[in-house]
């Protein structure tokens, strides 16, 4: 039978005939963390922070000793590294987690290789270039690894990629068609990823990837409306088009919140109003006034949707 989440248990309370008692055991069981979880997660940490340190150290060894090294020691080194975290991810008699590090390790040193390949032949390539081919050849790690910290570095990649791009190659792209393109392609990844999280036996999505594309995405939206407000809507068209999309999104993102009673969504979305009816208050007025108008209404702002919050908790655990 499949692990049962905190919310399966509270509708058990809410509608079944279940004891404290017996309610008090499913939580024991499949929600709260025992001591081999604990455990688990200590392992887990320790390796990832092992393997982190390893490739950092790899990095600054590059960096210490370059005039030192000839070419093929430069490449060969760092290409091997490759090929033996590869091969250890691959035939290791490890659990899933630690192979899947090692190959976060192995998607790490893909980008030292490219590097120090740009170095030794002075390829003259842009940063986009060296992060553009970094992204294509973990891509394949990517799809396969089913582990969320790689998918998260892997969509990091794409959006220096894109940014970058923006600077040095599309210098006429404007700053709100940029923000707005970030805006939506990483919302397209959070709904695709929010819509899998339900299928745990196949996709195995944390509640902490989902929660960090989404904080992404309403960063992206609040600085494009910002640039937008400060920009007089000379460029109309990305403005208005990120304006709707992002109301279109943060109300979905508020009705997901209260159906999965989840905090999260509830209070990044109207802080981000808040920054942007403070630009917009900034913008209308040339007076000095304004900014201590501007601090009374975050102040005034901040708590009621700290209240609300609360009050939502209490409503929750009362349901519970």
């Amino acid at each position: 039978m499949e692990k049962l989440q905190r919310e399966d248990i509270h509708i058990l309370r809410k509608d079944g005939n279940l004891s404290e008692t017996e309610i008090n055991k499913a939580l024991k069981e499949n929600v709260y963390s025992n001591k081999e979880a604990w455990q688990k997660f200590i392992r887990l940490f320790f390796i990832t922070l092992g393997i982190g340190f390893t490739a950092s150290g790899i990095v600054f060894f590059f960096a210490y000793n370059w005039a030192d090294l000839n070419k093929f020691a430069k490449i060969g080194l760092i290409e091997g590294l490759i090929i033996a975290t590869t091969i250890s991810a691959l035939l290791l008699k490890v659990n899933a987690n630690i192979r899947n590090i090692i190959l976060t390790g192995a998607a790490v040193l893909v980008g030292v290789l490219f590097a120090v390949f740009g170095q030794i032949y002075q390829t003259g390539a842009d940063a986009y270039d060296f992060f553009l081919a970094w992204t294509v050849f973990v891509t394949l790690w990517a799809i396969i690894s089913n582990f969320a910290p790689l998918w998260l570095f892997y969509l990091i990649l794409i959006n220096t990629t894109f940014i970058l791009y923006s600077q040095q190659v599309a210098n006429d792209w404007s700053e709100i068609f940029v923000f707005t393109s970030l805006f939506i392609m990483n919302t397209i990844v959070l709904f695709i990823a929010v819509i899998f999280s339900k299928y745990k036996k196949i996709w195995i999505i944390p509640n902490w990837f989902l929660n960090t594309v989404a904080l992404a995405c309403a960063s992206y939206a609040t600085i494009g409306i910002i640039f937008v407000i400060f920009d007089k809507l000379r460029d109309v068209f990305p403005g208005l088009i990120l304006i709707s999309l992002t109301t279109i999104v943060f109300a979905t993102g508020i009705w997901h919140g209260l159906k999965t009673k989840s905090g999260f969504y509830l209070s990044v979305i109207p802080f981000s109003l808040i920054i942007i009816v403070s630009a917009l208050l900034i913008e209308i007025s040339d007076r000095e006034i304004i900014f201590l108008f501007i601090g009374l209404f975050i102040v005034a702002s901040v708590t009621l949707t700290i209240k609300n919050l609360i009050n939502l908790q209490k409503k929750w655990t009362n349901e519970k």
